[in-house]
């Protein structure tokens, strides 16, 4: 049992980057964590003009610890071609 003091919800920052598929559509490439939003939005933002990279998010979720569930995603930043919010 949790005290009510203790922190029960942890923020994830993730950078998620895309390849094109042949045929089209986009696939997930890379996905890091990061301690801050500024560094997942700069490292999305770096990894956009990658070569093969054809688009980056940096977004936030919210994971409570004492079910496991997780929100859905809050965008911090988007570069290039990127699904849409719906396909989340």
């Amino acid at each position: 049992m949790l005290d009510s003091d203790e922190v029960t919800e942890k923020t994830h920052y993730i950078c998620q980057t895309y390849l094109a598929k042949k045929g089209g559509g986009l696939q997930v490439d890379k996905l890091l964590q990061y301690t801050s939003a500024a560094q997942a939005q700069e490292r999305a933002e770096r990894e956009s003009r990658a070569e093969g990279c054809v688009g980056a998010d940096a977004y936030m979720l919210i994971e409570d610890a004492g079910s496991g569930e997780v929100s859905a995603p809050t965008f911090l930043a988007r570069f290039g071609t990127v699904p849409d919010d719906d396909d989340y």
